[in-house]
């Protein structure tokens, strides 16, 4: 990565703490704002600021059922804390901006109250690779893009993704775009820039297929 503050690849580090929520998805090269305000994520936070600012997201699994603590998708993004700001109230304004991918390795116990892992990023060495050519049609994906935005009443500054390197443009819509939690997974633990690109392809294809036929469209 070029960003100064990012530590390289071969420096990322041992354990990480994690952050389970559910529809939240930073991928590399994109960044997820966060509300923080539950006193363990306070003591996250507060701890990541005070060592490398690191913390990774993860979704819930809600298919694997565990009396003792919410499981979750054994693999999640790892991004950088570069804003944060305090409230009155006692709350944490934070920008993460994602790093790289991870999958977890094992789980350790901690008595700060959140969760923390042995991530492997064995991986997505490839994340570090953001700005490298892709064979990916730009011009298709947002010809696709603006459909599929018009049928979703959603905006967009078209300038600008039309200027990003198409990696970033894919990883930003990856954690964007409102797809349903085992949607967004299958694109996180997608390892390359060309397979993510084709199941987000598919997704938003299939979804204004959808849309054009009133949603009587089944997958195959």
């Amino acid at each position: 990565m070029a960003n100064p503050f990012t530590l390289p690849f071969d420096r990322l580090p041992a354990t990480l703490p994690i952050f389970p929520l559910r529809n939240a998805i930073v991928m590399p090269g994109a960044q997820l704002p966060l509300n923080i305000f539950e006193p363990c994520y306070l003591n996250m936070v507060f701890d990541c600021l005070g060592t490398d600012r690191m913390f990774g997201m993860v979704q819930p699994n809600s298919a694997i059922e565990d009396e003792h603590q919410p499981r979750v998708y054994q693999t999640g993004t790892a991004g950088r804390i570069t804003s944060f700001s305090e409230t009155p109230d006692g709350r944490m304004l934070i920008v993460l901006t994602g790093v790289c991918r991870f999958d977890i390795r094992d789980e350790i116990p901690t008595t700060r109250g959140y969760r923390r892992v042995v991530p492997d990023w064995d991986r997505f060495r490839v994340d570090y690779a953001l700005s490298e050519a892709v064979p990916c049609d730009r011009e298709k994906l947002l010809q696709l893009l603006k459909e599929y935005f018009q049928q979703k009443s959603l905006s967009a500054d078209w300038t600008v993704m039309e200027q990003m390197p198409i990696a970033v443009l894919v990883n930003v819509l990856t954690g964007q775009l409102p797809f349903d939690v085992p949607e967004r997974q299958a694109l996180v633990e997608a390892v390359s820039v060309e397979e993510r690109y084709a199941k987000l392809f598919g997704l938003m294809e299939f979804a204004v297929a959808a849309g054009r036929s009133g949603g009587d469209v089944r997958p195959h």
